[in-house]
């Protein structure tokens, strides 16, 4: 059994693909350790996506900035690409004003379009599903 994340932030694997999302709690100090933990894991497993969901983060500061680009290179530098889904239109604002580019970060509206961006597609519904539908 696999012991959780220091940081507290869980990483999902989806096939070669990561999925993991950032909070509002996330400080300095764990964003390395997130940092960390989500590399050895793109090494470690071999991974060649990894989607970072932070539709929950209603600020982003320039060391959170700094961490997503300085992780997208690393993961490039490892062979995987790194999405990031679901920013609010209030932290592309701030990220905006600041003057803050994320550099090198692919984003995607939400994680259903970054996970397609990464070669995933919503399966259809199952046979059973489908036919129910047709008889209402």
């Amino acid at each position: 059994m696999t012991s959780p994340p220091a940081t507290g932030v869980p990483i999902l694997r989806l096939g070669d693909v990561l999925v993991t999302g950032l909070l509002n709690e996330l400080d300095d100090e764990a964003a390395v350790l997130f940092t960390s933990e989500l590399t050895e894991r793109i090494a470690t497993e071999g991974a060649r996506g990894v989607l970072i969901d932070i539709s929950r983060l209603e600020i982003i500061d320039s060391f959170v900035a700094r961490m997503l680009m300085e992780l997208t290179t690393t993961a490039r530098l490892l062979g995987a690409r790194v999405i990031v889904a679901g920013m609010r239109p209030p932290v592309a604002i701030t990220l905006a004003e600041l003057g803050l580019q994320l550099t090198g970060v692919e984003t995607a509206l939400n994680a259903e379009q970054g996970m397609a961006a990464l070669g995933w597609h919503q399966s259809p519904a199952p046979p059973g599903e489908a036919r129910r539908d047709r008889r209402r």
